[in-house]
This record gives structure tokens, C-alpha cells and sequence, in this order.
């Protein structure tokens, strides 16, 4: 049996039917999913622990303790929650990115 593994991310303009991938190995098992909101975060979850059976969840840095907890309860005490986060240094790069691309353009 592989160990299960899901990633989840967020994007504006992502569609989590369609911006998806699964890496596997005869070991493990990756999926990689990218999600516009924490609705769709949630629903996803849920459906990877139902339908796959992934033991772990991995977090973009862009999940808030609040979305983690929501996540973490809609999953199920049986999948390991975590949130791929860094230093300080490592988060202020990150979060500045993620402003700059994922904010509306002015005048576009």
C-alpha cells in the first residue's frame, strides 16, 4: 500500500477539476491540487480523505490557522494536517509573491 499524500494551493483563477496532477510511486502517492478559496479547499479535502484515503495533508503557506482547524476537522482525525511554512525570512518572501501576483492589476 502506498503512503497518500495530497498538497493543496491556492490561486485566484484556479480550477481544482482541472488543476490537478497525482505523482506516484509503487511507494507514494502525491496528489497536488490547486484551489481558489476555502470552500473549495474544504470540499476538495474532504473528497482526497473519502475517495482516495490519503493519510496527509501538506498546506500552502496562504492557509490561516482558521482555515487549517476547518480543514483539519472536515478531514478527520485520521489524516495528519500540516502547513508548509518557513522561517521568517522564507514567509515575508512568500507572502509578498503571492500579494503581488494574486492581487487585481490595476487597469486590467
Amino acid at each position: 500500500m502506498a503512503f497518500k499524500v495530497a498538497f493543496l494551493a491556492h490561486a485566484p483563477d484556479a480550477e481544482p477539476e482541472k488543476h490537478r496532477c497525482v505523482v506516484e510511486t509503487s511507494m507514494y502517492r502525491l496528489f497536488v491540487v490547486v484551489v481558489k478559496d476555502q470552500v473549495q479547499a474544504v470540499a476538495v479535502s474532504k473528497k482526497l480523505a473519502k475517495e482516495e484515503g490519503i493519510h496527509s495533508l501538506l498546506l500552502c503557506p496562504g492557509f490561516t490557522h482558521r482555515n487549517v482547524a476547518e480543514i483539519a476537522e472536515a478531514v478527520g482525525e485520521n489524516v495528519g494536517v500540516t502547513v508548509a511554512r518557513g522561517d521568517g525570512p522564507s514567509n515575508r518572501v512568500s507572502m509578498e509573491v503571492r500579494k503581488r501576483e494574486f492581487s487585481p492589476q490595476i487597469g486590467s
